[in-house]
């Protein structure tokens, strides 16, 4: 299988980090979904007590992202790792074991603090080592996190019969597992620069970055969209299918496309220009796959096969085309974070946009439920999937935007040196006649000594040495020592290429 075959191309290190996004999701779904009926029903909570419990975790996640970024900015990824693993096993133990309420309060505050090291601290990881695969690396680890969460889901629907607490104590062990072999495998980094700025300074600068701000503002649809996987689909394959295990239907059709065609789509897009120029196609294609569901979301519970069949497939085809269009944005989404500012504050980008995502993931699912609400009470059956439709219009017409004005890293407007390099002579051409005039020198002289440049010029211009976020010496490429002030989108390509590096 293509997924396997390149997993085992990237090292080691790499590949125990995919491997361990697959078991955190394992034991997340597995754990997670049923933890508020465990402690109604298990523990004899109050839904005022179970909110808290599951609240105090959202938080603790949500509001400590940043601060697991930059952890791994100033400790280092691998230590970060490993002791996001470390808590991940505590908290699941005091699950296991802990039958009051300050206990199972504690394992939940500790389960949100882990992912909030976890998830920033395996990212800046993966985009610091995984070379010129950024994309292919972030496409494997969507891949593993996708497997992992539907085997936990499945996993745990079947086990959800059994007593809650061996659940946790496997969940536990698995961390256990992963905690230790990290600790072994993962090669310990180069000591970080403590003469650095503080940590409240690199915030402000994180804040301070208007494209990525503008960025993280325009894939909160996405992020939106895709949470509809765990909300909006399940209820209407539900309502489709009469059938209380037809979500899982469509989460195992999820692991299955991304097992077979997340790489390959991946591959495709950087063989035709590269995935930021068709994230916005992806995100158009993430929002109409809640267009075939409005065939289908009148009426009433599908109570036949003949009735329930052709309808599920309707949403099986909707499932799909989100999917694809995920598979198409979403590993691009994430190559791009560490894109927009220093390399030293990966972790710090990369958590913040995930408070973002957090913040877009609560309001989003939030404006989706009430259109659900409203549409049962009024009969609109079809409001929460136009609003969905709208949430992933919207976000590929915000990227589509700021792809088009120069906004996004690596998005310049002239793509190859011949090009540049044309403009530039032009412009100094126009410049040099302009001065011939003013020095009283007879056009046609001015004409003859052009046409000799031009007939002494090399066939093909030698390329800018510089790579990107690099500019070539003066006298080394065709670019001028002090060109005159370029306007329009050639001026956006040089401030483009004053951007610091990564």
């Amino acid at each position: 299988m293509m997924t396997l075959r390149a997993t085992r191309e990237f090292p080691l290190a790499l590949r125990l980090l995919f491997i361990n996004q697959f078991g955190v999701d394992i034991g997340f779904y597995l754990l997670m979904p049923f933890l508020a009926a465990y402690l109604e029903h298990g523990l004899g909570m109050s839904a005022a007590l179970v909110g808290l419990v599951l609240g105090a975790r959202t938080l603790s996640q949500q509001g400590l992202f940043i601060l697991g970024g930059s952890a791994a900015d100033r400790l280092g990824p691998r230590m970060v790792i490993i002791a996001g693993c470390a808590l991940r096993t505590v908290a699941f133990a005091l699950f296991a074991f802990g039958n009051s309420l300050p206990l199972v309060l504690a394992a939940s505050l500790l389960s949100g603090v882990a992912a909030a090291m976890f998830y920033p601290a395996v990212r800046t990881y993966v985009a610091l080592e995984s070379g010129d695969r950024h994309a292919e690396a972030f496409a494997l680890l969507n891949v593993y996190a996708t497997v992992g969460s539907f085997l936990g889901l499945l996993l745990g629907s079947v086990l959800f019969m059994t007593d809650f607490r061996i659940f946790a104590v496997s969940g536990a062990a698995v961390c256990t597992v992963l905690t230790v072999a990290q600790a072994m495998v993962l090669p310990r980094q180069a000591p970080v620069d403590t003469a650095r700025s503080s940590v409240f300074a690199d915030w402000r600068e994180a804040f301070g970055n208007g494209r990525f701000l503008l960025f993280s503002f325009a894939t909160t649809g996405m992020i939106t969209v895709e949470n509809q996987v765990y909300l909006l689909l399940p209820a209407g394959a539900l309502k489709a299918s009469g059938w209380t295990g037809s979500a899982g239907v469509l989460l195992a059709l999820g692991a299955l496309v991304n097992m077979l065609f997340q790489l390959r789509i991946t591959r495709m897009l950087e063989r035709h220009g590269g995935g930021l120029r068709w994230v916005s196609a992806g995100l158009v294609v993430m929002g109409l796959g809640f267009v075939p569901p409005l065939l289908v979301c009148e009426g009433t519970l599908s109570r036949g096969l003949a009735d329930s069949v052709p309808r599920m497939l309707v949403l099986v085809l909707g499932s799909l085309m989100l999917y694809f269009g995920t598979m198409v944005a979403h590993p691009t989404v994430m190559e791009m974070i560490p894109r927009f500012g220093r390399e030293a504050l990966t972790g710090t980008y990369f958590g913040l946009f995930y408070v973002f995502s957090g913040l877009a993931a609560m309001g989003g699912n939030f404006v989706v439920g009430r259109a659900m609400d409203l549409g049962e009470r009024t009969g609109l059956a079809w409001l929460p999937w136009i609003v969905c439709l709208g949430f992933g219009l919207a976000s590929a017409t915000a990227v589509s935007l700021l792809y088009r004005t120069f906004r996004l890293p690596g998005r310049t407007l002239l793509t190859s040196a011949p090009a540049a390099e044309a403009e530039i002579e032009g412009i100094t051409a126009v410049r040099r006649m302009a001065m011939s005039r003013r020095n009283g020198s007879p056009r046609h002289a001015v004409a003859r000594r052009m046409r000799a440049e031009h007939a002494s010029a090399p066939l093909h211009p030698p390329s800018s040495p510089a790579g990107r976020g690099q500019t070539a010496p003066a006298g080394e490429g065709s670019r001028p020592q002090n060109p005159a002030p370029l306007s329009g989108p050639a001026r956006a390509a040089g401030d483009a290429a004053d951007q610091p590096p990564r």
